[in-house]
């Protein structure tokens, strides 16, 4: 193995751990509550400050590797990955978890940037597009590949394992860059920070992604939340200003004057918020609706992770024959029909569910692999740099609002289908003929298991248990008994009355316990419906949405032209 491929391999293990860690955490968060003791509101701001930082601190982190010295800064990154890694592994409370998060986050925004223009500038020109190539499909698994991971790791080893498993990881990485990379790489003459620009992008970045990852919590028409988006904009627009009037700019405004650039950039976050919302809410839908266990549910939606390893790669090869047009057309098309899978098929099937997942993941997995060598254009040198950070920063775009907007509808969905359910319930308990108290107790049962937004895992057909039915003869006993005919009479009369009233209750408690079960197996099945219906709503109503992905395709060269373009290089 050559010297230049072991570097590429290293920087693909940074940027493999820097994207799995934005999506590994999520199915374990009801573990990590159990575990810590704490609530979901609190226990966010772990996954959310991973968000946050890793986006608005990319692109000012990249041009600081640029002045310092990408080795350097790049091994700096790695080690705050690992603290923050063992920090939150470590973890004895949510704070101290959140804690540990904020500092992998600033290691994985040093890390990404930097991984990508070492890996790309480590290989002759010649070879460029198979590293960038290789480097993009890792991002894209990484990002499938979260829950799985998180999943199984969970399973077998705790929540605390999602965190630990890093550290070994970022080691060998370590140990590669000692002996790999080049230490002598200086601060070029006359570069300088630009630190206006920097300050702005960190609070519109930061601003954006906090209002997008709390604006279901807080309230999208709230006025934290709209000022957030109000901030974001107006630091968007003095970033614009000041990037434009600079001499040495941190995100050069050069880059979106190349056309594929743009459409990198758009396709990065369209086809990110596509692929996304299928990792977000289909493994809640797995263990909400159909009570799988995590591992489980991180499987069910493994081939979306499969399509992508199979197909990143081909498409690669496949952009140097057809071109980027009719590549990204049939990445999209994939994902498009998954999207329609997703609206039509039964849920509870789970063959149609997997096609779902196959159609987006290779779609996805299509369109990855040539964006990320498309969103390098020709650039060099600081515009490279610039580039990768900038697509990085898209990426977690794409992420945020994928997570803000099928989170917010789904949540929403789930209010609806609560209150639907409910007022079933209270319809059907209140036909049944059955006494006040056992209509009161059975709907105090609906009540509790819908706070857990669940599907009953099973129905027991004994609501008024032994012990109540004992006390419950007893009582009817004690009144029997005490009438005047019966008072005096012989102990075999009253055992006589003793054995018809047990009797008696037992069948009236056979016979309440069989209109129960009938009224609550009823429940359980309008429980199903409401709730598949709230997690396939959002998918129908994305549907539309996912052909503005077409609208892109005229962003890219023609075949003719890139392959002549290609050719020159």
């Amino acid at each position: 193995m050559t010297k230049t491929t072991k570097i590429i391999i290293t920087m693909a293990l940074g940027i493999f751990l820097c994207l799995l860690d934005t999506t590994v955490m999520n199915i374990a968060l009801p573990a990590i509550q159990t575990g810590l003791s704490t609530n979901l509101t609190q226990l966010s701001w772990a996954l959310n400050s991973y968000t946050i930082l890793f986006a608005s601190l990319t692109i000012p982190l990249g041009r600081v590797a640029d002045l310092i010295g990408r080795t350097k800064i790049y091994v700096l990154g790695l080690s705050l990955f690992l603290v923050g890694s063992l920090s939150s592994g470590l973890a004895g409370s949510v704070d101290w978890l959140i804690f540990g998060r904020s500092i992998q986050s600033i290691g994985a925004a040093i890390v990404f940037p930097a991984s990508m223009t070492i890996g790309i500038q480590a290989v002759p020109l010649a070879k460029r597009t198979t590293a960038i190539a290789m480097l993009g499909v890792t991002q894209g698994l990484a990002s499938a590949m979260g829950p799985t991971i998180g999943g199984a790791v969970t399973q077998w080893f705790g929540w605390r394992g999602i965190f630990l498993i890093n550290v070994p990881l970022v080691v060998i990485a370590l140990i590669s860059c000692v002996c790999l990379l080049d230490w002598h790489d200086r601060r070029p003459d006359q570069l300088r920070l630009d630190w206006l620009g920097s300050g702005l992008s960190m609070v519109t970045l930061g601003s954006l992604t906090l209002a997008l990852v709390k604006g279901s919590d807080w309230g999208w028409t709230s006025e934290l939340i709209l000022g957030l988006l109000g901030l974001s904009l107006l630091a968007l627009i003095g970033f614009i200003v000041t990037e434009a009037r600079v001499s040495q700019p941190m995100m050069p405004l050069a880059l979106f004057k190349a056309r594929q650039f743009n459409g990198a950039a758009l396709m990065t976050v369209l086809s990110g918020i596509f692929l996304v919302a299928l990792l977000v809410l289909m493994p809640s839908f797995f263990t909400k609706v159909q009570n799988a266990s995590e591992l489980m549910a991180a499987l069910m939606i493994t081939p979306a992770s499969v399509m992508i390893f199979i197909f990143s790669p081909l498409s690669g090869v496949l952009l140097g024959k057809v071109g980027p047009r009719l590549v990204i057309a049939i990445g999209t098309i994939a994902m498009i029909g998954g999207y329609w899978q997703l609206t039509m098929m039964n849920p509870n099937v789970y063959w149609q569910v997997m096609l779902a997942a196959m159609l987006i993941g290779g779609g996805y997995g299509i369109i990855i692999g040539p964006i990320t060598v498309l969103a390098a254009a020709d650039f060099t040198g600081a515009l490279l740099t610039a580039s990768q950070s900038v697509i990085g920063v898209f990426r977690q775009i794409g992420t945020s609002l994928a997570v803000a907007i099928f989170v917010s509808a789904l949540s929403t969905n789930l209010v609806t289908a609560k209150q639907h359910i409910w007022r079933a319930a209270q319809a059907n308990v209140s036909e049944l003929a059955i006494s006040t108290q056992a209509k009161r107790d059975t709907l105090t049962q609906v009540k509790t298991q819908l706070a857990t937004e669940k599907t009953p895992t099973q129905t027991t057909k004994t609501f008024i248990t032994p012990a109540k039915t004992k006390r419950l003869i007893a009582e009817n006993e004690a009144s029997v008994l005490q009438q005047p005919q019966l008072v005096q009479a012989p102990a075999a009369i009253k055992a006589q009355a003793r054995a018809q009233v047990r009797q008696k209750v037992t069948n009236s408690v056979a016979l309440t316990n069989q209109r129960i079960y009938s009224a609550v197996l009823k429940i359980k099945h309008q429980t199903k419906r409401e709730l598949t219906k709230a997690f396939i709503q959002p998918y129908q109503r994305a549907l539309p949405f996912t052909f503005v992905m077409l609208l892109t395709i005229g962003l890219f060269d023609r075949r003719r032209d890139y392959l002549t373009n290609s050719v020159s290089k």
